[in-house]
């Protein structure tokens, strides 16, 4: 199992990305565990919020580049799963975010509800300098959330940023002392699952409700064109070079 599933307390539970060997790296694997644990969370009555990290003091590292290089049979529909069951998730999802948190590993935070990261955590959208286009819904979230020049900027160049600047962006809620992301997250976690279930899945659905289908909608483009961009021959070239520089 590369997603580890535990009860923190009662109504919280906590889902682990752990293939600490790669980063926490997604694969097609991860991504299906991930989508499902997700899934089975929001369906189960026991549960009312659900706490995101990665093991090994990494969120996760991003799509595993070798299954990038993949261009026979695959067509990126786990990943497109994942954000969709993200997307649609009644209940409230806290990410606790350390280390690195790259590609997917940035652009899912736009769908938890509340994220907390330790200071000096990285994050990176590397997309174009990968030769990919946006994905994640990010080409509209990130636009509403940081505004058009700061999201062209960490979209279209695509360097490494740090905990401070993702908070001024808004794709976490606050800093906090390294290594203690988890602890945050799971008291916030506690404190929701103790409030009024119906009261909480409602406040989400209204929150989340005017951007709906517009979110919707922008994955499925985001998504045929990140497939396109994946086989191309620049992408392939590139994901060489990083696999031969890694």
């Amino acid at each position: 199992m590369t997603v580890r599933i535990e009860e923190h307390a009662p109504g919280v539970r906590l889902l682990t990305m752990d293939r600490q060997e790669r980063r926490n790296a997604l694969d097609p694997k991860t991504y299906r565990e991930l989508t499902n644990a997700i899934r089975e969370s929001d369906d189960d009555d026991a549960v009312r919020v659900s706490v995101l990290t990665g093991a090994g003091g990494v969120f996760t590292s991003g799509n595993d580049i070798g299954s990038f290089q993949d261009t026979a049979g695959r067509d990126g529909g786990e990943a497109k799963d994942l954000l969709i069951a993200l997307v649609t998730a009644r209940k409230p999802i806290v990410a606790a975010v350390e280390g690195f948190a790259v590609g997917i590993g940035t652009t899912m935070l736009l769908h938890c509800d509340l994220a907390f990261a330790g200071r000096g955590t990285r994050f990176r959208l590397p997309f174009v300098p990968l030769g990919l286009s946006p994905e994640g819904g990010s080409s509209y979230l990130l636009l509403q959330i940081a505004g058009l020049k700061r999201a062209t900027e960490l979209l279209m160049l695509g360097e490494m940023f740090g905990a401070e600047e993702a908070a001024e962006a808004g794709l976490i809620n606050r800093v906090v002392e390294a290594e203690t992301a988890l602890d945050v997250a799971l008291e916030r976690a506690v404190r929701i699952a103790d409030s009024p279930a119906e009261s909480v899945t409602l406040t989400k659905m209204l929150l989340r409700r005017p951007h709906l289908d517009a979110l919707l909608e922008t994955i499925d483009v985001e998504s045929d064109h990140f497939a396109r961009r994946r086989r191309s021959d620049e992408a392939q070239e590139a994901f060489a070079a990083f696999m031969k520089k890694r």
